[in-house]
C-alpha cells in the first residue's frame, strides 16, 4: 500500500467548488442553516461541510423547476443544443480539477477519474447533438379523411436521483437528455460524492443553462425529501440509479401519480470465458470489467464462468495480473486500487468473502480488508467456488473476482442467466455462431462480446428484470424525457 497522507495535505488539495444549494439560478443555504460533512474515503479526513437539505428545500427547488418549464420547452433545439456543446468543451477543459475533486470524495484512482470526467462530457456532446433531431411524423389516415401528426413534446419537471459511484457521468446521464427535450430538474446526488454534481451545475451556469432549469439539492435526508417530490402532481418524471431495493421503493412510491420511471438498478454480471476464447484478452477483459472502479460499478463482472478445460490457466493469469496493484488514496503517483466507499462497503465484501471460504471455495489471493485508516480492501481472487455462495447471488461491489467452472455451452448460459438481474453480460470466444447464440440467448440488456467495458454514451444504456426500466444514451436515450401527443386534423 502507498504512504499515508495526513488531513491537512487531503484537504488543501480540494480545487475550488460551491457548497449550498442551488435552487433558481441562486446559491443558498439550507432553510434550517444544517450541513453535513463531505468525507475523503481514503484517509477519514473531513474535505468541507455542505447544505443539507430539508423537505422546505426540495419543494422550494421543484417550484423553481415548475416555473421555469414553460419557458425552457418553448427555447429553440438549437439554443439548448449550444449550452449542451459549451458545457461539453467547460467540462473537458477541466479535466483535471473536477477529476481530483472526484477523486477526493469518492476514492477512485485519478486517471479512472480522468476517464470518468470524458465519459460525461460525451453525454453532453451526444445530446447537443440530439437536441436538434427530435421528430415527428405525418400521415394520410387509412380511410383518407383526416391527416395523421405526432409530436413529441417535453414529458415536464423531471426529478433526478444520482448514486455516488460515479457521481459526475451519472448526472450527465441524465442532464444532457432533459435539457436536450426542453425538461427542467431537480435533481439529489448521493450524499458520499455530492462535490461533482456542484461543481457540474457551475459548469451548466457558466455555459448558459437559465434559472431554474438544474437545481440542486444535496441531503442526508434522502427520504423525507424526496417523498414528497415524488407524490407531487407537477412532477412529471423521476429518474434513479442505484441498488434494486431503493427503486423497488421509489417505483412503488411513482405508482401513486403515474409518475412516468427510468431506473437503472443493481447488477450480477456473468463473465463467460469459453475454452477457444483468447486467454490474454480475456483476461485484459476480466481486469477491465472487474476493477473498474475498484469493482464498484453495476457493470462490474460479478461471477467469472470459465471452461473446465482453462479455468486453471486464467485463475493463475488473473492472479498474476492482480497481484502487483498498487492500493491507496487515488489521488497519489501510480495507485491502481483505491478505497472503497465507507466502512458498510468494506463490511459487506469481507461477508461474502468469508462466505464463500467458509463454504469451500479456494482462496488464491487478498481476501482481507487492508489494515489502517481508510476502507481499502485487497484484490481478491477466489477458485472453486460452489454454486450456494452467497456472492454468485448478491453484488459484491468490490475487488473480488470468483471463478466458477462449466463444461458445456448450455451450462454455461444457464449459470449466466440464474440471477434476477440482467444489466450486463461478458462473453470472450473467438467462434462467431457461438458469439451469437450465447449473446442472445443471455438475459441481459448489454453483452460486451471479447471485450471488458460497454459504457458509451452513444449506446443504449440499461438493463432487464429486476436490473431496471428504460435506457439512457444512445438515440433512444432522449425518448424517456418525451411524451408522444398525437393531432387528428380532419380534411373534408
Amino acid at each position: 500500500m502507498s504512504g499515508t497522507t495526513d488531513a491537512a495535505d487531503v484537504v488543501a488539495r480540494v480545487p475550488p467548488v460551491r457548497k449550498e444549494l442551488f435552487i433558481a439560478g441562486k446559491w443558498r443555504p439550507a432553510d434550517s442553516g444544517a450541513t453535513f460533512d463531505v468525507t475523503d474515503p481514503a484517509t477519514g479526513a473531513t474535505l468541507c461541510a455542505i447544505a443539507d437539505a430539508s423537505p422546505d428545500d426540495g419543494r422550494a427547488a421543484l417550484d423553481a423547476a415548475v416555473a421555469a418549464q414553460a419557458g425552457w420547452a418553448a427555447t429553440p433545439p438549437r439554443d439548448r443544443s449550444e449550452i449542451l456543446r459549451r458545457a461539453y468543451e467547460l467540462l473537458t477543459e477541466r479535466t483535471d480539477d473536477l477529476a481530483l475533486l472526484m477523486t477526493l470524495e469518492m476514492g477512485k484512482p485519478i486517471a479512472e477519474s480522468r476517464g470518468e470526467i470524458a465519459y460525461a462530457a460525451d453525454f453532453f456532446r451526444w445530446f447537443a447533438e440530439e437536441a436538434v433531431r427530435i421528430d415527428g411524423g405525418y400521415a394520410v389516415a387509412p380511410n383518407g379523411r383526416s391527416r395523421l401528426l405526432v409530436m413529441r413534446q417535453p414529458v415536464g419537471p423531471c426529478l433526478l436521483i444520482t448514486p455516488w459511484n460515479f457521481p459526475m457521468a451519472m448526472g450527465t446521464r441524465k442532464i444532457g437528455p432533459a435539457i436536450a427535450a426542453g425538461c427542467t430538474m431537480v435533481i439529489k446526488p448521493a450524499a458520499q460524492t455530492p462535490l461533482s454534481m456542484l461543481a457540474l451545475a457551475e459548469i451548466l451556469t457558466e455555459a448558459g443553462l437559465p434559472d431554474g432549469v438544474l437545481n440542486v439539492i444535496t441531503t442526508t435526508h434522502s427520504g423525507a425529501v424526496m417523498a414528497p417530490l415524488i407524490a407531487d402532481p407537477r412532477a412529471r418524471k423521476l429518474s434513479f440509479t442505484g441498488s434494486t431495493e431503493v427503486g423497488r421503493k421509489l417505483i412503488a412510491q411513482a405508482a401513486e401519480s403515474v409518475l412516468r420511471v427510468s431506473m437503472e438498478l443493481g447488477g450480477n454480471a456473468p463473465f463467460l470465458v469459453f475454452a477457444d476464447a483468447d486467454l490474454d484478452a480475456a483476461v485484459d477483459g476480466a481486469m477491465q470489467a472487474k476493477l473498474r472502479n475498484i469493482g464498484e460499478a453495476c457493470t462490474a463482472a460479478n461471477r467469472f464462468h470459465v471452461q473446465r478445460e482453462i479455468a486453471d490457466e486464467f485463475a493463475r493469469r488473473l492472479v498474476a495480473r492482480m497481484t502487483d496493484l498498487r492500493i491507496g488514496p487515488g489521488y497519489e503517483d501510480g495507485v491502481q486500487i483505491g478505497p472503497l466507499i465507507d466502512d458498510d462497503a468494506v463490511t459487506k465484501v469481507t461477508r461474502l468473502v468469508d462466505d464463500a471460504k467458509a463454504r469451500g471455495a479456494k482462496l488464491l489471493l487478498g481476501g482481507a480488508a487492508v489494515e489502517g485508516t481508510g476502507h481499502f480492501f485487497r484484490p481478491t481472487v477466489l477458485a472453486d467456488v460452489p454454486a450456494d455462495a452467497e456472492l454468485r447471488r448478491e453484488e459484491i461491489f468490490g475487488p473480488v473476482a470468483p471463478i466458477f467452472v462449466f463444461d458445456t455451452e448450455d451450462e454455461a448460459v444457464a449459470a449466466a442467466n440464474d440471477t434476477e438481474y440482467g444489466l450486463v453480460s461478458y462473453v470472450f470466444t473467438r467462434d462467431v455462431n457461438r458469439a451469437l447464440r450465447v449473446a442472445e440467448r443471455l438475459e441481459s440488456g448489454m453483452v460486451g462480446l471479447n471485450q471488458g467495458i460497454v459504457s458509451n454514451a452513444a449506446a443504449p444504456f440499461g438493463g432487464v428484470k429486476q436490473s431496471g426500466v428504460g435506457r439512457e444514451g444512445g438515440r433512444v436515450g432522449i425518448d424517456e424525457y418525451l411524451e408522444v401527443k398525437y393531432v387528428s386534423i380532419a380534411v373534408p
